[in-house]
């Protein structure tokens, strides 16, 4: 999956047709921006761990990812203050998202106005960016936090 791609359909949902998005294109929109991310977060764990050889290898680091262990690794606040600033807001918007996701795909009562999928859209957009223009010894590090166990020397 390719996140640049994820966001522009995220944006596609947001544009009016015929008429205003409907609220399922707004909740679409939610839950494919955050997926932008997760899939930004597999792609670059794969590509530092292993190389960018889409061999098995790859594919394993790629499905290896978890979002209940990205999120309880992203709240980590120890852990997290020895990442740039930018890992941090990557980590920050993660969580945030993947909340709206929740509640975009499973909170039936929830609803979401153009002007909140379009923050929301932007505040993905700018976690990737940042995440992406971090040096690879700080994503990979992060990569590492999110997908292994940290246990005690």
């Amino acid at each position: 999956m390719n996140s640049r791609e994820l966001m522009g359909t995220a944006r596609r949902l947001t544009e009016p047709g015929a008429s205003q998005p409907t609220p399922a294109d707004l909740r679409r929109a939610v839950s494919t921006a955050y997926y932008a991310l997760f899939h930004c977060l597999a792609a670059a764990a794969a590509d530092l761990l292993t190389g960018t050889n889409r061999g098995p290898a790859w594919h394993q680091v790629y499905r290896a990812l978890e979002h209940g262990k990205v999120r309880e690794a992203c709240r980590q606040r120890a852990a997290m203050r020895a990442f740039p600033v930018e890992i941090r807001a990557f980590a920050e918007a993660f969580r945030a998202l993947q909340e709206d996701r929740h509640r975009a795909d499973y909170a039936l009562e929830s609803q979401f106005s153009k002007r909140d999928v379009l923050a929301i859209i932007h505040n993905a957009e700018t976690a990737i960016g940042k995440f992406e223009h971090v040096a690879a010894r700080h994503q990979r590090a992060f990569a590492v936090h999110v997908l292994f166990k940290r246990r005690q020397p």
